[in-house]
Formats: C-alpha cells, structure tokens, sequence
C-alpha cells in the first residue's frame, strides 16, 4: 500500500527540520542573526553606518557596557542583581584624577580606583551573600549611598586632569594601529577569559549551579555564600574598570559620570538571554546584547532619529526579547 506524502516525509522530514532549526533554538544564534539584521539594515538606510571608521567606534563605545556586562552576567547567573556598577563607574573617578594630579603616577591612581571599588564590591557581596539581605535592596542602597558621596566631595563639580599624562588618554582613546580602539581589545580578553572559566572551570560551574537552585547547591557542598560573595567583587571590579577607561574617555572626573549605566547594562544581559532568576544564560549573549543596543543607538543617531523615540524602540525590543525567551522556554 502507498505511503500518503505525509507519511513520506515523517522521520527523515522531521530529522531534516530539526537539523535546519537546531541553530535558532540557542539564543546566541537567534541574537547573532538579529545583529547582523541590524548591521544590514542601518548599511542599507546610511551610507555612512557601514565603514571602518563607525564600526571601530562602535566597538569602542560597547567596551564599556560589555566589561561591567560581564560582571552583571556573571552575578544574575548566581541569582542575584547589582545594580550599584553606575555609580562604581562614576565614583573611580575622583581617586583616579585626584591621586594623578597629586602624584603623578597613574599606576598609583589606578590602583586606588580598583581598591574604592573592590570596597563596594565587598560591602555588596557581605550584605547580600553573608547577612542574606536582598541584593536589589542593598545594592540599590549602594548606588544612591556612593553617588551622594560623589556629589558631596566633587561638589557638583568636574574634577580636570590638571596633569595631561598621554598615557592617561591613550587608556580610552588609544587605537592599535589606529584602528581598534584598546577598550574593545581589552573587552574581548577579558569576554573570552571569563566565557573560558564559566565554561570550563570548576568555579563556572558552581555559578550555574547556585544560581540555578541554591539549595540543591548548597547539598552538593558548594560554598553558596563563597561563591555569591566572590561575583559581587568580580562585578564591583569590572564596573571599576569600565569607570576607569569611562574617565580617560571624559578627561575628567564627572559627577555624572555612569549615571543610568547599570540600566543599560542590565537591559543588554536581559536582552542577551540571561534570566534575572538566574542559572540560565551566557556571558557571549551578554556580549552580543551589549553589541545589538549599540548598534541600534548608533545606526539610529545617523538616521537622526528623536532621542525619545531610540528609547522607545529600545524598550519594545527588550520586552520583546524577554517574551520571546519566557515562551522559548514555556
């Protein structure tokens, strides 16, 4: 008896769908195709979107977002939210110049950023690891307590680099071979170091696994306290970093300075497919989200598009990116 069409194409037809669509059932696939989407669509609006020039200063521009990126993606994989990283970025600042133009040396000054935010980074991870207290509510404290500090000791006022160093320009402003912007260099290093511990390190694993279900972690002889306790540091440290690279770019210490960054860095990890209930996402999605946001603002700003509008349009396509992942895995 003939076989009817349907039943033709069963298995070997089934076998070739799941072939054809195993790709876009990763979310760094699905994220890729939307960015090169992207990049297609603002080379074919802008005849000035696609050159060496804006693709360079675009990586350039997302270096910042996707170092304290990393640190966001690296604590909401452990369950737990910091959105204290804009103020971190602004507050390194002032030790940063203010050490400089004192002494000098900027080995010195950047020691001394690193150190005000290892100290955050400490106090965050205590509060919320240790004593248990919410990390939204404690970090949230921290933002506003270290962003008043700011505002009191600058006085509302932008603190020059009175001394100029060259080297303390080329750290944001520097291009190799005067091309690649050194923030998308050491951006990348630290992106491809991070994925190889989360990865392939025991240390990786444990941040999936206490994210994912603390208490079933925490059966398994993981140190669920240690483990929290250490992402909140990494964070508070990348977020120095970027803050660092944030102030070269700036040429000062500014009060302002990384106002909202920890929205934009979260909405980019979200947007990446880490999920806020943590255990569940990627450091490279992260990368990628970071790298769509930017993208769109940039393409958007050729296209002078109202700056209400870009945040509108952002916003819809990260509710949509969040229903797409919820139903993804419903």
């Amino acid at each position: 008896m003939p076989r009817s069409p349907s039943s033709s194409a069963g298995p070997g037809g089934k076998d070739l769908m799941a072939i054809l669509t195993a790709p876009f059932r990763r979310n760094e696939a699905v994220l890729l195709l939307c960015l090169v989407s992207v990049i297609v669509f603002f080379s074919l609006a802008s005849s000035s979107f696609l050159t060496v020039l804006n693709i360079a200063n675009v990586f350039g521009q997302a270096s910042l977002a996707m170092i304290a990126g990393i640190g966001i993606g690296v604590v909401v994989l452990a369950g737990e939210i910091d959105i204290s990283i804009g103020s971190i970025a602004g507050a390194v600042g002032v030790p940063l110049v203010v050490i400089m133009n004192k002494g000098g040396s900027l080995e010195l000054a950047m020691a001394g950023a690193l150190v005000l935010a290892l100290m955050v980074g400490l106090v965050n991870g205590y509060l919320s690891a240790y004593l248990g207290i919410n990390s939204l509510i404690v970090t949230l404290g921290s933002m506003f307590v270290v962003r008043g500090f700011l505002y009191l000791y600058t006085g509302q006022r932008a603190i020059p680099d009175e001394r100029g160093l060259e080297s303390f320009y080329q750290i944001d402003n520097g291009r190799l071979w005067g091309t690649v912007p050194y923030p998308a260099l050491l951006a990348f290093a630290l992106l491809i170091g991070f994925m190889y511990v989360m990865r392939h390190r025991p240390f990786g694993r444990h941040i999936y696994a206490v994210g994912g279900n603390s208490d079933v972690a925490r059966l398994a002889g993981f140190s669920v306290k240690g483990i929290k306790f250490i992402c909140f540091v990494i964070s508070a440290l990348l977020a120095g970093i970027a803050g660092i690279l944030l102030s070269s770019r700036l040429g000062s210490a500014v009060h302002v300075a990384g106002l909202g960054f920890e929205f934009q860095v979260v909405a980019a990890a979200v947007l990446g497919g880490v999920s806020l209930a943590g255990g569940i996402g990627s450091l490279f999605g992260v990368a990628l989200g970071v790298l769509i946001l930017s993208f769109l603002s940039n393409g958007f700003g050729m296209l002078n598009l109202a700056t209400e509008w870009q945040l509108v349009v952002t916003g819809l396509i990260i509710i949509a990116a969040v229903a797409f992942d919820e139903r993804r895995r419903s």
